[in-house]
């Protein structure tokens, strides 16, 4: 008879040869296999058959996992093989065979049982599971259920056409409306498709599943006609094979929120102190203007407007008074010209802007500009003060270019309109407006010119009409450009005292001139010339012009009776106050003042008297003038002159009769082209050793 672990070792074998592959290892399977040895040789050895060892034998090859049915019929093999020799009597061999049978019947049992308690065990976790998922389901339901009714965000669900929408009360206190309201309606109700084609679109491509969710800003109207704006983002839900079930939106209200972009725009648009549009919304309004420019000869047309004078209002009357004339102002073009579709902006500081965005010829923008004169030309009252302004335009019609050549067009001709005496309006020109482009760019070219030197100084004579000796000159500026052109004061005086730059200007010639004459008076004590020096006014009400003189003279160690300043009879009277005190002091220096151009001003003789006045400089247009009132009036002026024991210096003398009928009416100097233009400084002194003999 074979061992337990011989016949598990065959029994090993035959399965592995049967089966082809274990569920666990060889050594896991080994020990089960010994204890179905041994029960199964118990079984046979007995002295009476025992079914149930057998049996046990059976089972235990299940509990083995040789659940394989090739596993059964190798085990039942090896057992026949291995108990043969046992079997040496029929009784044995009867034995055997029982046994090997009852170790199948074991076998199928616990194979039987083992299949019903895992069919149990799956049918059970089944029934688990979908009870768990049931639970799930309506727990879910459940909880959506609430937060869909209770929550305080607006949510609606419809189907994918946009129609059967359920809506919470969230969503219905939005819309001002009842939930059953709004399950009448539909989706195309709250957002037109001729309204909104874009979020059709959208609709489409989110049901198409190109897009997880699309967004929309839509107004709608309460029932009580105020207006809510409103967000909504839109979602599908799609069942399991990608088809949309329905949709769902959830919306909130941004009304708030729109309303503070409104303000922001209108206040990046508008001026905060008129309320009219602003210079940028201007020329967002222009540049479309352009662009709509129809082909039937209508274009659009702009009235720049300047107030005149409006900084005497706030200096004398204050800020705050010149921001309600402002005010008022605003107020009144708008309400006159608005109705007739113009938009009336403010450009900054006291200039306004009218634009005309459809203007068939020019006489309608001169009409308009009219009407905005007479419109600020009725005075405002405020508080106590009936203040009376009158305004300047620049009238331009647009013909080729953007909005920023038409501005640039409108700024030179509202320039000219002040230039021509302001209170009126001035019609675009274009040689004109080429002109004082032209003076622009040399206004921004002086600073660099001045800080270069480019600025040199030339000197005219002055000759005694007695013995036409040379007894002084004038210092007179000329602007050198790095071209080659010689500009003339003519051109680029203007332009200093416009932009400031005649104090610093004025304060170059003055040290030069007194520098120059110093070297004059080293060379030649015996001859000394007077250097006379003319100052803007802008250097008088500006600038401290009696220290500079002061510095100018004791830097240089020029005597103060050589030195002559020069003014215009108009800067005088512009200046009102401050030059006679200025003056004065210039004057109790010993340097002397004259006035130049003297019979070009005001015709307001009071000054002579008030200031320490030592020269008169006659115009020229006097001097040069051939009628019999010219004469007339040349003799007048030098006698008048004479009567206040005042010097007289005649300017622009060009001929030897002008010199002579100067010379008999009482003239001391003169100077002009007759005796000599201005020089450069190394010629002065050759003609200072040659007298003036014609």
């Amino acid at each position: 008879m074979p061992t337990a672990e011989s016949l598990a070792t065959l029994l090993l074998g035959r399965i592995v040869d049967g089966q082809g592959y274990l569920v666990r290892s060889g050594d896991e399977t080994r020990g089960p296999l010994t204890r179905f040895a041994e029960q199964v040789l118990v079984a046979v050895l007995a002295p009476e058959h025992d079914a149930e060892a057998a049996r046990a034998a059976g089972r235990a090859l299940v509990e083995a996992h040789l659940v394989d049915p090739a596993a059964l019929e190798s085990a039942q093999a090896a057992v026949g093989e291995a108990c043969a020799p046992a079997a040496d009597s029929p009784g044995r061999v009867l034995r055997l065979s029982a046994v090997v049978g009852a170790v199948g019947r074991g076998y199928a049992q616990a194979l039987r049982v083992r299949a019903l308690g895992e069919h149990e065990e799956i049918t059970r976790a089944a029934l688990i599971a979908r009870r768990r998922a049931d639970e799930a389901r309506w727990s879910s339901e459940a909880r959506f259920r609430v937060l869909f009714e209770h929550s305080p965000v607006a949510i609606a669900m419809m189907n994918p056409q946009g129609a059967s929408i359920e809506a919470n009360r969230a969503a219905a206190e939005l819309v001002a409306s009842s939930v059953e309201g709004i399950r009448e309606t539909t989706l195309a109700h709250w957002l037109p498709p001729d309204e909104h084609p874009v979020f059709w679109a959208d609709l489409a491509r989110l049901t198409a599943g190109e897009v997880e969710s699309i967004e929309v800003e839509h107004a709608v109207l309460r029932p009580d006609g105020s207006q809510v704006w409103l967000e909504s983002v839109v979602s599908a839900v799609r069942d399991e094979d990608g088809g949309v079930r329905y949709l769902v939106s959830i919306t909130k209200d941004v009304t708030e929120r729109m309303e503070l972009q409104r303000r922001l725009r209108h206040q990046a648009g508008h001026d905060p102190l008129t309320g009219l549009p602003n210079r940028s919304l201007f020329f967002e309004r222009l540049q479309s203007a352009i662009d709509d420019a129809e082909q039937d000869g209508a274009r659009p047309g702009v009235c720049y407007l300047d107030l005149d004078g409006f900084k005497v209002v706030n200096d004398t009357l204050g800020h705050e008074t010149g921001d309600r004339l402002l005010q008022a102002l605003a107020e009144r073009l708008r309400d006159n010209l608005e109705p007739a579709g113009h938009l009336v902006a403010r450009m900054g500081g006291d200039e306004f802007v009218v634009l005309v965005e459809r203007s068939p010829d020019r006489e309608m923008l001169e009409e308009v500009a009219a009407l905005a004169l007479e419109t600020v030309r009725h005075s405002v009252r405020i508080g106590e003060h009936d203040i009376a302004i009158s305004a300047s335009v620049g009238v331009v019609r647009h013909d080729t270019g953007g909005p920023a050549e038409l501005m640039k067009a409108a700024d030179t001709t509202l320039y000219s309109a002040k230039h021509d005496g302001r209170g009126r309006y001035a019609v675009f020109d274009r040689e004109r407006h080429q002109a004082d482009v032209l003076n622009f760019e040399l206004s921004a070219q002086m600073p660099e010119a001045l800080r270069k030197d480019h600025f040199h100084v030339l000197y005219q004579p002055i000759v005694r009409l007695s013995d036409e000796t040379m007894v002084g000159v004038e210092a007179l500026v000329r602007w050198l450009r790095p071209d080659g052109e010689l500009i003339g004061p003519d051109r680029f005086i203007p332009l200093a005292e416009e932009t400031g730059l005649v104090v610093p200007l004025g304060r170059r010639v003055l040290e030069e001139s007194c520098r120059q004459a110093r070297r004059w008076l080293d060379a030649d004590p015996s001859n000394p010339l007077v250097i006379s020096v003319n100052v803007a006014a802008r250097q008088v009400t500006e600038n401290d012009l009696v220290a500079d003189v002061v510095r100018v003279l004791g830097e240089h160690g020029l005597p103060p009776e050589l030195l002559q300043l020069e003014l215009t009879e108009r800067d005088l009277m512009d200046t009102q106050d401050k030059p006679a005190s200025v003056l004065r002091e210039i004057a109790d220096l010993g340097v002397r003042i004259a006035i130049d151009d003297f019979g070009t001003g005001y015709s307001n003789l009071a000054y002579l008297r008030q200031l320490p006045v030592h020269h008169l400089k006659l115009a020229g247009s006097f001097v040069g003038g051939a009628g019999d009132r010219d004469d007339v009036i040349l003799r007048a002026l030098v006698k008048l002159a004479r009567s206040l024991d005042l010097e007289v210096t005649a300017e622009a003398v060009e001929t030897r009769e002008q010199a002579v009928r100067l010379r008999r009416y009482g003239s001391a100097n003169a100077q002009g082209w007759y005796y000599a233009p201005a020089v450069p400084a190394e010629r002065i002194p050759g003609l200072v050793r040659y007298p003036f003999v014609r």
